[in-house]
């Protein structure tokens, strides 16, 4: 039997393989920017199917996966750069803001009163389980954003302008939610004089997170070498991710601020971020190997109900308060009355946060909130850029038609062997233009040139490009 360490090994090559090849072919080719084949590959290694992992090994595999969870928490981080944030129009803030707390709340409400009323809880039981559902739903993926917009173009269009705020938004209400969650219902220490309470665990929780962020300037500073960048930017998210799973916080949270607090205070901020975006990838898809790993059938007779209830109401939300928000703000003309459906696609943050709630001790429904978020991720993901591009072509069906030709026209000149791969690559193996890395995929609030101007700090080539927290998020 194969050890945990050669185990891991194998993982992380094939995330490495998947990274650098099978994803960026397949989000180029046909639009699918999904992982859920490692997701499912997870399930089916994982202790309750094949045993391969068995629970064992991913007891070791622990500190890994809290890495995981806060390097993911930290790239959401790197997109709230202060500078950057006053240039966005306040009604992009109105409109992200209305679809992500209506989609929480209506999800949060329907289960929880599915669990109280229907399944006769008790109200004081429910709450974790539904607002934990509540804060997943929240969460969408940007992945397909920018795969939509290499594809068509139109990187200034107010919609991907939209949806490029509207996502960093979602991951923050979802992010934020988890954490107050652990913060609220903490479990109580029988070794303390008096018990501490909600706010000063919250306090805690930021405290640790920006104490992350001031360690890594006093061991670096400027330093801008990619290699010492790596080693310290995961000594400071260990150090975050640990100390907040250690005192039962959320380790995404955590890890969310050490991010927030690098990309707003360090003079390399723009090395920072390609580090992070670096090595993304590889953690997403190790991320999905050891969730669908971790998940648990549900002994609840009725789980399915809570699955199939999270799944419609979701969608429902995001859609019906993206219209919503859109009427009432005037934004119809330049968004369209459907440009919630390209949120519906769910990612890793949603993988990340309901690992994070299955250490909630002592909440209930922790194997049907997991397989909840596994089911709208392997039902979502694949269709996202999909569901993007429909909704581009219904409100600008002039820009995807020339787009759409320019890139059949490309396809067809690298098979006719013009100097370029398949692959997008120049014949001396430089990139074409075309090509996927993760410099490319969504900008954000901290560098998009939201109103027509760019970072003072840099010029147009010079930017940082900051992808949105787990781009597969």
């Amino acid at each position: 039997m194969l050890s945990p360490s050669l185990i891991l090994i194998l993982a992380v090559v094939l995330a490495y393989l998947a990274a650098h090849v099978a994803f960026d072919w397949l989000a180029k080719r046909f639009l699918l920017v999904s992982g859920v084949e490692y997701l499912l590959l997870g399930i089916l290694l994982g202790p309750h199917v094949s045993g391969v992992l068995s629970e064992q090994t991913m007891a070791g595999f622990a500190p890994f996966i809290t890495l995981a969870l806060g390097w993911i928490g930290a790239i959401v981080g790197t997109q709230f750069y202060l500078t950057a944030l006053v240039r966005i129009p306040g009604l992009a803030y109105r409109l992200a803001f209305i679809e992500a707390l209506a989609t929480a709340f209506v999800v949060a409400g329907l289960e929880a009163f599915l669990i109280s009323y229907v399944w006769g809880r008790p109200v004081s039981l429910v709450v974790i389980p539904a607002v934990a559902l509540g804060a997943i739903a929240a969460v969408s993926a940007p992945a397909g954003i920018e795969v939509v917009a290499r594809r068509i173009g139109g990187r200034r269009e107010p919609i991907l302008r939209q949806l490029q705020v509207a996502t960093a938004i979602d991951a923050l209400v979802g992010i934020v939610t988890m954490g107050i969650l652990f913060c609220v219902y903490h479990p109580a220490n029988g070794n303390m004089s008096r018990p501490i309470t909600p706010t000063e665990w919250a306090v805690i929780t930021i405290a640790i997170g920006v104490v992350g962020g001031v360690l890594f300037h006093l061991f670096l500073g400027g330093e801008t070498d990619p290699d010492r960048l790596f080693i310290s930017l995961a000594g400071a998210i260990i150090l975050a991710s640990g100390a907040a799973a250690y005192l039962h916080l959320s380790p995404v949270l955590t890890s969310m601020i050490v991010g927030a607090t690098l990309i707003n205070t360090s003079r390399s901020r723009e090395a920072i971020t390609q580090t992070l975006a670096r090595s993304e990838q590889p953690f997403y898809f190790v991320l999905l190997i050891f969730a669908g790993a971790s998940w648990q059938p549900s002994v609840s007779a009725w789980w399915w109900e809570l699955v199939l209830l999270f799944l419609a109401a979701r969608v429902a939300a995001k859609i019906g308060s993206a219209r919503l928000g859109a009427r009432f703000n005037g934004a119809i003309p330049t968004l369209g009355l459907d440009w919630g459906r390209a949120l519906i696609g769910q990612g890793g943050l949603a993988l990340a946060l309901a690992l994070d709630y299955t250490r909630f001790q002592g909440a209930m429904l922790q194997n049907v909130v997991f397989t909840a978020a596994i089911a709208s991720v392997l039902v979502t993901d694949v269709a996202q850029a999909r569901l993007l591009h429909g909704v581009m072509s219904r409100l600008l069906p002039g820009l995807v038609a020339r787009g759409e030709a320019a890139a059949a026209a490309e396809r067809a000149s690298a098979k006719s062997g013009d100097g370029k791969n398949a692959d997008g690559k120049n014949a001396d193996g430089k990139d074409g233009g075309d090509g996927t890395t993760s410099k490319d995929r969504p900008t954000t609030s901290a560098n998009a040139e939201d109103d027509g101007r760019v970072d003072a700090d840099h010029t147009p080539e010079q930017r940082p490009e900051h992808p949105a927290g787990s781009s597969e998020r």
